[in-house]
Protein backbone atom coordinates (compact mmCIF):
# COMPACT_ATOMS: atom_id res chain seq x y z
CA UNK A 1 0.00 0.00 0.00
CA UNK A 2 1.23 3.19 -0.98
CA UNK A 3 1.86 6.30 1.09
CA UNK A 4 -0.04 9.48 0.38
CA UNK A 5 2.37 12.21 0.34
CA UNK A 6 0.15 15.38 0.03
CA UNK A 7 -1.38 16.83 2.94
CA UNK A 8 -5.26 15.98 2.65
CA UNK A 9 -6.07 19.67 3.69
CA UNK A 10 -4.35 21.36 0.41
CA UNK A 11 -6.94 19.42 -1.60
CA UNK A 12 -9.11 22.37 -0.77
CA UNK A 13 -7.12 24.54 -2.39
CA UNK A 14 -7.49 25.54 -6.07
CA UNK A 15 -4.52 26.48 -7.44
CA UNK A 16 -3.61 30.27 -9.07
CA UNK A 17 -3.81 30.75 -12.49
CA UNK A 18 -2.03 33.52 -13.96
CA UNK A 19 -2.47 34.74 -17.58
CA UNK A 20 -0.22 35.20 -20.46
CA UNK A 21 2.39 37.15 -20.60
CA UNK A 22 1.61 40.32 -22.67
CA UNK A 23 4.08 39.78 -25.01
CA UNK A 24 3.18 35.99 -25.58
CA UNK A 25 -0.66 37.05 -26.26
CA UNK A 26 0.91 39.78 -28.95
CA UNK A 27 2.53 37.08 -30.58
CA UNK A 28 -0.55 34.55 -30.70
CA UNK A 29 -2.68 37.02 -31.93
CA UNK A 30 -0.10 38.77 -34.31
CA UNK A 31 -0.88 42.26 -32.91
CA UNK A 32 1.28 44.72 -31.30
CA UNK A 33 0.31 47.27 -28.24
CA UNK A 34 -1.71 45.21 -26.02
CA UNK A 35 -3.12 47.00 -22.94
CA UNK A 36 -3.62 44.97 -19.88
CA UNK A 37 -6.05 46.61 -17.75
CA UNK A 38 -6.66 43.73 -15.18
CA UNK A 39 -4.50 43.89 -12.77
CA UNK A 40 -4.71 47.22 -11.17
CA UNK A 41 -1.09 47.91 -11.86
CA UNK A 42 -0.36 51.32 -11.75
CA UNK A 43 -0.33 52.98 -15.72
CA UNK A 44 2.46 55.74 -15.05
CA UNK A 45 5.15 52.55 -14.05
CA UNK A 46 7.25 53.23 -11.23
CA UNK A 47 8.08 56.48 -10.04
CA UNK A 48 11.86 58.05 -11.52
CA UNK A 49 13.06 58.14 -8.49
CA UNK A 50 12.79 54.53 -7.95
CA UNK A 51 14.42 53.43 -11.17
CA UNK A 52 17.40 55.88 -10.35
CA UNK A 53 17.56 53.58 -7.27
CA UNK A 54 17.26 50.42 -8.73
CA UNK A 55 19.97 51.35 -11.27
CA UNK A 56 21.94 52.46 -8.12
CA UNK A 57 22.13 49.54 -6.59
CA UNK A 58 22.41 46.93 -9.56
CA UNK A 59 25.91 46.32 -9.07
CA UNK A 60 25.03 45.15 -5.30
CA UNK A 61 22.95 42.14 -5.84
CA UNK A 62 25.60 39.38 -5.13
CA UNK A 63 25.02 40.45 -1.69
CA UNK A 64 22.43 39.68 0.60
CA UNK A 65 19.74 41.91 1.38
CA UNK A 66 19.12 43.79 5.01
CA UNK A 67 16.72 40.47 6.51
CA UNK A 68 15.47 43.55 9.12
CA UNK A 69 14.61 46.10 6.19
CA UNK A 70 15.86 48.83 8.40
CA UNK A 71 16.53 51.40 6.26
CA UNK A 72 12.74 50.96 4.93
CA UNK A 73 11.66 50.78 8.32
CA UNK A 74 12.79 53.60 9.68
CA UNK A 75 11.19 55.68 6.55
CA UNK A 76 7.94 54.28 6.96
CA UNK A 77 7.69 54.54 10.80
CA UNK A 78 8.54 58.02 10.27
CA UNK A 79 5.59 58.45 7.50
CA UNK A 80 3.20 56.40 9.28
CA UNK A 81 3.67 58.10 13.17
CA UNK A 82 4.51 54.81 14.73
CA UNK A 83 7.99 52.85 15.79
CA UNK A 84 9.79 50.10 13.61
CA UNK A 85 8.71 47.69 16.20
CA UNK A 86 5.24 48.09 14.72
CA UNK A 87 6.10 46.82 11.30
CA UNK A 88 6.74 44.07 9.30
CA UNK A 89 7.99 43.93 5.35
CA UNK A 90 7.08 41.41 2.95
CA UNK A 91 7.21 39.92 -0.75
CA UNK A 92 3.88 41.16 -1.41
CA UNK A 93 1.50 42.13 1.50
CA UNK A 94 0.39 38.47 -0.24
CA UNK A 95 3.22 37.31 2.06
CA UNK A 96 1.99 39.01 5.09
CA UNK A 97 -1.41 37.10 4.70
CA UNK A 98 0.04 33.85 4.62
CA UNK A 99 2.52 34.35 7.19
CA UNK A 100 -0.80 35.67 9.26
CA UNK A 101 -2.58 32.53 9.08
CA UNK A 102 0.33 30.74 9.67
CA UNK A 103 1.21 32.64 12.78
CA UNK A 104 -2.04 32.56 14.38
CA UNK A 105 -4.39 30.17 12.96
CA UNK A 106 -4.27 26.80 14.33
CA UNK A 107 -6.54 23.80 12.62
CA UNK A 108 -9.97 24.07 12.21
CA UNK A 109 -9.98 27.78 13.60
CA UNK A 110 -11.77 30.14 11.40
CA UNK A 111 -11.54 33.43 9.64
CA UNK A 112 -14.30 35.39 8.42
CA UNK A 113 -13.87 37.11 4.86
CA UNK A 114 -16.52 39.05 2.42
CA UNK A 115 -17.83 37.67 -0.72
CA UNK A 116 -17.00 38.68 -3.11
CA UNK A 117 -13.21 39.86 -2.26
CA UNK A 118 -9.70 38.86 -2.58
CA UNK A 119 -8.84 35.56 -3.00
CA UNK A 120 -5.35 35.81 -1.11
CA UNK A 121 -7.63 35.14 2.32
CA UNK A 122 -9.12 32.28 1.75
CA UNK A 123 -5.77 30.14 0.11
CA UNK A 124 -3.60 31.26 3.65
CA UNK A 125 -6.56 29.72 5.80
CA UNK A 126 -6.85 26.71 3.87
CA UNK A 127 -3.09 26.25 3.62
CA UNK A 128 -3.15 26.21 7.55
CA UNK A 129 -6.18 24.01 7.66
CA UNK A 130 -8.30 26.78 8.61
CA UNK A 131 -11.76 27.19 8.06
CA UNK A 132 -13.05 30.12 6.04
CA UNK A 133 -16.55 31.78 6.99
CA UNK A 134 -17.82 33.46 3.43
CA UNK A 135 -20.07 36.56 4.42
CA UNK A 136 -21.81 38.45 1.12
CA UNK A 137 -21.50 41.49 0.54
CA UNK A 138 -24.62 43.81 0.79
CA UNK A 139 -24.88 46.23 -2.03
CA UNK A 140 -20.84 45.14 -2.67
CA UNK A 141 -19.78 46.18 0.51
CA UNK A 142 -18.49 44.48 3.21
CA UNK A 143 -22.10 43.70 5.82
CA UNK A 144 -20.21 44.66 9.06
CA UNK A 145 -23.14 43.64 10.98
CA UNK A 146 -23.41 40.17 9.01
CA UNK A 147 -19.54 39.56 9.69
CA UNK A 148 -19.74 40.31 13.62
CA UNK A 149 -22.88 37.88 13.68
CA UNK A 150 -20.61 35.00 12.30
CA UNK A 151 -18.29 35.38 14.78
CA UNK A 152 -17.88 31.89 17.31
CA UNK A 153 -15.47 30.69 19.65
CA UNK A 154 -13.67 29.37 16.78
CA UNK A 155 -12.90 32.86 15.01
CA UNK A 156 -9.53 33.80 15.36
CA UNK A 157 -9.11 36.19 11.99
CA UNK A 158 -11.56 38.62 10.29
CA UNK A 159 -10.42 40.44 7.23
CA UNK A 160 -11.73 43.52 5.78
CA UNK A 161 -10.37 44.72 2.44
CA UNK A 162 -10.89 48.50 2.58
CA UNK A 163 -11.57 49.49 -0.08
CA UNK A 164 -12.46 46.49 -1.22
CA UNK A 165 -11.66 44.14 -4.24
CA UNK A 166 -12.74 43.79 -6.60
CA UNK A 167 -15.79 45.65 -6.14
CA UNK A 168 -13.82 48.94 -5.36
CA UNK A 169 -16.61 49.93 -2.51
CA UNK A 170 -15.02 51.39 1.27
CA UNK A 171 -16.27 50.85 4.75
CA UNK A 172 -16.84 53.92 6.33
CA UNK A 173 -15.48 55.34 9.69
CA UNK A 174 -18.45 54.47 11.59
CA UNK A 175 -19.20 50.86 10.12
CA UNK A 176 -15.60 50.52 11.39
CA UNK A 177 -16.24 51.71 14.49
CA UNK A 178 -18.89 49.77 15.52
CA UNK A 179 -17.03 46.95 14.30
CA UNK A 180 -13.91 47.35 16.53
CA UNK A 181 -16.41 47.89 19.47
CA UNK A 182 -18.33 44.80 19.27
CA UNK A 183 -15.47 42.33 17.97
CA UNK A 184 -14.35 40.31 21.01
CA UNK A 185 -10.96 39.76 22.44
CA UNK A 186 -9.03 36.95 20.68
CA UNK A 187 -10.17 37.79 17.13
CA UNK A 188 -7.28 39.74 15.12
CA UNK A 189 -9.21 42.48 12.40
CA UNK A 190 -6.83 42.64 9.10
CA UNK A 191 -7.71 45.48 7.52
CA UNK A 192 -6.01 45.07 3.67
CA UNK A 193 -5.70 48.55 2.53
CA UNK A 194 -3.53 48.18 -0.60
CA UNK A 195 -5.60 50.73 -2.42
CA UNK A 196 -5.24 52.96 0.42
CA UNK A 197 -3.50 56.05 -1.35
CA UNK A 198 -6.06 55.85 -4.21
CA UNK A 199 -8.28 56.62 -1.55
CA UNK A 200 -10.20 60.27 -1.57
CA UNK A 201 -12.97 60.18 0.24
CA UNK A 202 -13.22 62.02 4.13
CA UNK A 203 -15.17 59.18 5.80
CA UNK A 204 -12.05 56.53 4.97
CA UNK A 205 -11.22 55.01 8.42
CA UNK A 206 -7.80 55.99 9.80
CA UNK A 207 -7.21 52.19 10.81
CA UNK A 208 -3.95 52.72 12.31
CA UNK A 209 -5.09 54.51 15.01
CA UNK A 210 -6.15 51.49 16.49
CA UNK A 211 -2.63 50.11 16.20
CA UNK A 212 -1.13 53.20 17.89
CA UNK A 213 -4.29 52.19 20.42
CA UNK A 214 -2.77 48.74 21.12
CA UNK A 215 -5.41 46.49 19.51
CA UNK A 216 -5.76 43.71 17.82
CA UNK A 217 -5.32 45.07 14.45
CA UNK A 218 -2.99 44.56 11.66
CA UNK A 219 -3.29 46.94 8.94
CA UNK A 220 -1.51 45.73 5.46
CA UNK A 221 -0.71 47.99 3.19
CA UNK A 222 1.60 47.61 -0.24
CA UNK A 223 4.17 49.54 -3.15
CA UNK A 224 2.52 47.30 -5.77
CA UNK A 225 -0.27 49.95 -6.27
CA UNK A 226 -0.36 53.73 -6.63
CA UNK A 227 3.96 53.05 -6.05
CA UNK A 228 4.14 51.58 -8.88
CA UNK A 229 6.37 48.40 -7.58
CA UNK A 230 4.38 45.45 -8.39
CA UNK A 231 7.26 43.64 -9.81
CA UNK A 232 9.42 43.75 -7.31
CA UNK A 233 6.84 42.29 -4.75
CA UNK A 234 7.25 44.55 -1.71
CA UNK A 235 4.20 45.50 0.66
CA UNK A 236 4.28 46.11 4.86
CA UNK A 237 1.90 45.44 7.63
CA UNK A 238 1.01 47.29 10.76
CA UNK A 239 0.42 46.48 13.96
CA UNK A 240 1.21 46.04 17.87
CA UNK A 241 5.10 44.71 18.75
CA UNK A 242 3.42 41.76 19.98
CA UNK A 243 1.26 40.62 16.77
CA UNK A 244 4.45 41.70 14.80
CA UNK A 245 6.38 39.80 16.89
CA UNK A 246 4.49 36.76 16.65
CA UNK A 247 4.37 37.69 12.11
CA UNK A 248 8.17 37.62 12.45
CA UNK A 249 8.98 34.13 14.26
CA UNK A 250 7.61 33.02 10.49
CA UNK A 251 9.05 35.09 8.43
CA UNK A 252 11.96 33.89 6.12
CA UNK A 253 15.31 35.54 6.88
CA UNK A 254 15.82 37.40 3.45
CA UNK A 255 12.05 37.90 2.43
CA UNK A 256 12.49 40.88 0.88
CA UNK A 257 15.30 41.44 -2.32
CA UNK A 258 17.63 43.79 -2.09
CA UNK A 259 16.52 45.74 -4.89
CA UNK A 260 12.66 46.07 -4.08
CA UNK A 261 13.77 47.46 -0.55
CA UNK A 262 15.78 50.19 -2.33
CA UNK A 263 13.06 51.26 -4.81
CA UNK A 264 10.36 51.28 -2.53
CA UNK A 265 12.22 53.45 0.13
CA UNK A 266 12.63 55.89 -2.98
CA UNK A 267 9.21 55.77 -3.76
CA UNK A 268 7.81 56.65 -0.15
CA UNK A 269 10.02 59.48 -0.81
CA UNK A 270 8.42 61.24 -4.12
CA UNK A 271 5.24 61.88 -2.46
CA UNK A 272 5.06 64.18 -6.16
CA UNK A 273 4.63 60.77 -7.87
CA UNK A 274 2.15 59.84 -5.87
CA UNK A 275 0.15 63.20 -6.52
CA UNK A 276 0.58 62.38 -10.17
CA UNK A 277 -0.78 58.68 -10.09
CA UNK A 278 -3.96 59.48 -8.35
CA UNK A 279 -5.50 62.92 -10.28
CA UNK A 280 -3.91 60.46 -13.30
CA UNK A 281 -6.51 57.82 -11.27
CA UNK A 282 -9.35 60.28 -11.38
CA UNK A 283 -9.51 62.05 -14.14
CA UNK A 284 -9.85 58.38 -15.87
CA UNK A 285 -12.11 57.46 -13.46
CA UNK A 286 -14.58 60.26 -14.28
CA UNK A 287 -13.89 59.62 -18.06
CA UNK A 288 -14.92 55.69 -17.77
CA UNK A 289 -18.35 56.93 -15.40
CA UNK A 290 -19.51 59.26 -18.02
CA UNK A 291 -18.55 56.82 -21.09
CA UNK A 292 -20.31 53.96 -18.78
CA UNK A 293 -23.46 56.20 -18.76
CA UNK A 294 -23.55 57.02 -22.15
CA UNK A 295 -23.08 53.20 -23.07
CA UNK A 296 -25.87 52.11 -20.91
CA UNK A 297 -23.81 50.35 -18.29
CA UNK A 298 -24.25 50.04 -14.45
CA UNK A 299 -20.71 50.28 -12.75
CA UNK A 300 -19.91 50.76 -8.67
CA UNK A 301 -18.37 54.18 -8.20
CA UNK A 302 -15.04 52.88 -7.16
CA UNK A 303 -12.34 54.07 -4.19
CA UNK A 304 -9.29 52.16 -6.10
CA UNK A 305 -8.16 52.52 -9.44
CA UNK A 306 -10.43 49.86 -11.19
CA UNK A 307 -14.02 49.97 -11.71
CA UNK A 308 -16.82 46.90 -11.91
CA UNK A 309 -19.13 47.33 -14.51
CA UNK A 310 -22.14 45.20 -15.16
CA UNK A 311 -21.73 44.90 -19.00
CA UNK A 312 -25.22 42.80 -19.79
CA UNK A 313 -23.21 39.98 -21.67
CA UNK A 314 -21.28 36.52 -20.60
CA UNK A 315 -17.84 38.09 -19.44
CA UNK A 316 -15.53 35.02 -20.83
CA UNK A 317 -16.94 35.91 -24.29
CA UNK A 318 -16.56 39.82 -23.81
CA UNK A 319 -12.77 39.09 -22.74
CA UNK A 320 -12.40 36.82 -25.77
CA UNK A 321 -13.41 39.43 -27.74
CA UNK A 322 -11.59 42.09 -26.49
CA UNK A 323 -8.21 39.95 -26.35
CA UNK A 324 -8.75 39.91 -30.06
CA UNK A 325 -8.84 43.73 -30.03
CA UNK A 326 -5.40 43.82 -27.46
CA UNK A 327 -7.24 44.51 -24.52
CA UNK A 328 -7.01 42.33 -21.78
CA UNK A 329 -9.09 42.92 -17.98
CA UNK A 330 -10.56 40.91 -15.38
CA UNK A 331 -13.82 38.80 -15.54
CA UNK A 332 -16.19 38.64 -12.98
CA UNK A 333 -17.02 34.92 -12.93
CA UNK A 334 -14.44 34.21 -11.05
CA UNK A 335 -15.88 36.35 -8.13
CA UNK A 336 -19.21 34.42 -9.02
CA UNK A 337 -20.61 37.42 -11.31
CA UNK A 338 -21.00 36.17 -14.46
CA UNK A 339 -21.64 39.30 -16.47
CA UNK A 340 -19.23 42.04 -14.92
CA UNK A 341 -15.73 42.79 -15.82
CA UNK A 342 -13.79 44.59 -13.13
CA UNK A 343 -11.33 46.97 -15.71
CA UNK A 344 -8.08 48.70 -14.39
CA UNK A 345 -8.18 52.86 -14.91
CA UNK A 346 -4.91 53.49 -17.26
CA UNK A 347 -3.84 56.05 -19.20
CA UNK A 348 -5.92 58.51 -20.81
CA UNK A 349 -5.37 56.41 -23.89
CA UNK A 350 -5.45 53.14 -22.69
CA UNK A 351 -8.59 54.24 -21.38
CA UNK A 352 -10.31 55.48 -24.74
CA UNK A 353 -8.74 53.06 -26.17
CA UNK A 354 -10.66 50.54 -23.59
CA UNK A 355 -14.08 52.14 -24.22
CA UNK A 356 -14.15 52.03 -28.12
CA UNK A 357 -13.09 48.36 -28.14
CA UNK A 358 -15.66 47.78 -25.35
CA UNK A 359 -18.26 49.43 -27.48
CA UNK A 360 -17.62 47.53 -30.55
CA UNK A 361 -17.82 44.04 -28.70
CA UNK A 362 -21.17 45.18 -27.11
CA UNK A 363 -22.42 46.07 -30.27
CA UNK A 364 -21.74 42.82 -31.64
CA UNK A 365 -23.24 41.32 -28.14
CA UNK A 366 -26.49 43.28 -29.04
CA UNK A 367 -26.19 44.75 -26.00
CA UNK A 368 -26.08 48.42 -27.05
CA UNK A 369 -27.52 49.52 -30.62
Amino acid sequence: MSKQLHREKILAIKPYVPGKPVEEVERELGISGVIKLASNENPLGPAPAAIRALQDMAATVSVYPDGNCYYLKEALANHLGVTPANLIVGNGSDEIIKMIAEAFLDEGEEAIVADPTFSEYDFAVKVMGGRTIVVPTKDLTHDVDAMVAAITEKTKLLFICNPNNPTGTKVGKAEITTLMERVPAGVIIVFDEAYYEYVMDEDFPQTIEYVKAGRDVIVLRTFSKIYGLAGLRIGYGVSTPELIGMISRVKEPFNVNLLAQAAALAALNDPAYVTESRQVNEEGKDYLYQEFTRLGLAYMPTHANFIWVQIKADCQRVFAKLLRLGVIIRTGDIFGAPDVIRVTVGTSAQNKRFIEALAAVLTEEGVIG
